[in-house]
């Protein structure tokens, strides 16, 4: 499976992750250039190891999504260095605490917003200005079922994912007569840490009756690999989907149908 990104130059925040890692490989894959962005910087060096393995020009840079100096200094390292972007996958989040609204601390609702809204919103502001001025390209942001559907005990990451999927459809609609077009995936429940946090966090002395419990709500019967994810944002990154802006994916084995 090799073509569909040949010689393409491919930006993931979030990339030490589980499904930015995973999406860095399945573009390496596929012949990108990529550019890996996290704060995390030694889970980073991974990830950029592991898209170099799978046989891209690969190279990370360590920022923080929420100052706008950081993801232009990411923008401009990735322009320098392969000379324009042509997929964004605007990954990076965080889930915060798992608390009742009215026992939610605030330091940690501000957190989360400044993460999962305004690192998307300043992703897409300075990747689409890169590449307005070249060919256009396609721009994949991370929500959740989360921003599709209201959950006990994470309001704060309920209220970012919904703003995700607003900009999301804002984005499209301002982008298109750029060359741009603007999707989300809403990934969950799928294998990664954040999960496990979620689980811990909703039932400290039982996490895996957490899983259990989810488990059995979906249809499918199983949480999801981050490497569904990742093709997924491939696809709607990929020429095969030309005609698709402004859409809203569900990953999530028929949880959200």
């Amino acid at each position: 499976m090799t073509g569909r990104f040949d010689n393409k130059v491919v930006v993931i925040t979030g990339a030490a992750g589980a499904i930015g890692r995973a999406a860095a490989v399945r573009f390496a894959v596929e012949g990108a250039r990529v550019v890996l962005v996290d704060l995390a910087a030694s889970s980073l060096d991974d990830a950029v190891a592991a898209a170099k393995a799978a046989g891209a020009d690969a190279f990370g840079v360590a920022a923080d999504v929420t100052q706008s100096d950081d993801v232009e200094r990411y923008a401009t390292a990735a322009t320098e260095r392969f000379g324009t972007i042509d997929c964004f996958f605007n990954n990076a989040g965080i889930e915060g605490a798992v608390k009742p609204l009215i026992e939610y601390p605030e330091e940690i609702f501000d957190r989360v917003i400044a993460v999962n809204l305004k690192g998307v919103w300043l992703g897409l502001k300075h990747v689409a200005a890169v590449m307005r001025k070249h060919s256009g390209g396609a721009i994949v942001n991370t929500a959740s079922v989360a921003g599709l559907h209201g959950s006990r005990g994470i309001i704060a990451y309920v209220a970012s994912k919904h703003a995700v999927v607003g900009m999301t459809r804002v984005a499209a609609l301002e982008l298109a007569q750029d060359g741009i077009r603007v999707n989300a995936v809403c990934p969950s429940p799928i294998e990664t840490r954040m999960m496990r946090a979620l689980e811990s966090g909703l039932n400290p002395a039982d996490p895996e009756s957490v899983r259990a419990r989810i488990t059995a709500g979906n249809p499918m019967q199983r949480y999801g690999n981050p490497e569904e994810v990742a093709a997924v944002v491939a696809f709607l990154c990929s020429p095969d989907a030309s005609y698709i802006n402004g859409g809203v994916y569900p990953i999530d084995g028929g949880s959200t149908a």
